[in-house]
């Protein structure tokens, strides 16, 4: 098991109860560390709303939305397989749009 730090934007954090910050423990996936996506699984479960606003019905990640380990963008990376060390943190950022 792994812990990993979540921060989540302001326009977030009333679907995960006002927190800015969140601990994550996953498993590490038979060693080779805990995935994304089951950080993301495991948010989504404590907190079903967040889940809904970050993956769609089919559990990709919103276009709107970007995941971040460290500096990376998922996008950029493996997507929801890019493997999370222990102790990393994962940034979460809603796009804006409008005018």
């Amino acid at each position: 098991m792994g812990e990993v730090i979540v921060d989540v934007p302001q326009v977030l954090a009333a679907s995960v109860d006002g927190a800015r910050e969140l601990r994550v423990e996953v498993d590490d996936d038979g060693g080779s560390g805990p995935r994304i996506g089951a950080v993301l699984d495991v948010l989504a479960e404590r907190y079903p709303r967040f889940g809904r606003k970050i993956r769609n019905e089919l559990g990709e990640v919103r276009r709107y939305a970007n995941v971040f380990v460290g500096q990376d963008n998922i996008r950029d990376l493996a997507g929801q397989e890019t493997p999370v060390p222990a102790g990393a943190r994962v940034m979460i950022v809603q796009s804006v749009a409008g005018g």
